[in-house]
């Protein structure tokens, strides 16, 4: 089995190589940004198996290194790396389409189980599955599978994969009320390790995207969410 690649951007150089050394004593290999503009630059390069982004980095945000990332490899798993007090709804995907975060200081264990689970739900669901392939219109909006985009009238906004995945599965399921954990379960995978919050701030985002098409997302309060 080929050894995954992992793309360490930080720019605390002790954290950095700290990374670089727990990560590399696992098996995985390595290569570093010091900024968010060489994050982006060495992952168009790289297309790395999973991004360790740092939020706070000089040149480029993580924030806006993500977004830029994702408009180019939306399939590209990125796992945040927050200091305390930081803005977590961002942090937990606001249009940026991260996988999951981690607070500073975290445990190597943590790190490593997070990490892990994240590839595991992206080798269990590759880029065929999960997605459908033909359009589809929620109201006003057109859902396209393949260019990772919803348009409405002559406005396109791009999806994240798990933007695309959470909005397909719904679709699949129009008229039913499907629960916060079966959300998880079938766009996150069942060994995901965070909170429902994730799932709420994702499903914020789509409605957003889908302009005067939002209220087909229905919130069934103590439970989950229903597309009608």
């Amino acid at each position: 089995m080929s050894k995954k690649h992992i793309l360490v951007a930080e720019d605390d150089l002790h954290i950095r190589n700290g990374l670089v050394a727990l990560l590399q004593a696992e098996g995985y290999e390595t290569f570093v940004a010091k900024d968010g503009e060489e994050a982006v630059k060495r992952a168009c390069e790289r297309q790395p198996d999973l991004i360790l982004l740092d939020i706070m980095m000089p040149k480029k945000s993580g924030y806006d290194a993500c977004t830029e990332i994702r408009r180019s490899y939306p399939r590209i798993p990125v796992i945040m790396l927050t200091a305390k007090g930081e803005e977590i709804d961002k942090v937990l995907g606001l249009g940026l389409g991260a996988d999951d975060y981690i607070t500073k200081p975290f445990g190597t264990r943590e790190l490593l189980a997070r990490l892990a689970a994240v590839l595991r739900r992206c080798a269990a669901q590759p880029p065929s599955e999960g997605a459908a392939q033909e359009a589809f219109t929620i109201g006003a909006a057109t859902i396209d599978p393949v260019r990772y985009e919803v348009r409405v009238g002559k406005t396109a906004e791009p999806l994240s994969d798990k933007e695309l995945k959470l909005i397909t599965h719904l679709h699949r399921h129009a008229n039913q009320v499907l629960s916060r954990d079966a959300l998880l379960n079938a766009v996150w995978g069942i060994d995901y390790l965070g909170s429902t919050r994730t799932l709420d701030q994702h499903i914020a985002q789509i409605r957003k995207k889908l302009g005067d098409s939002a209220s087909a997302i229905q919130t069934v309060h103590g439970v989950g969410y229903r597309l009608l």
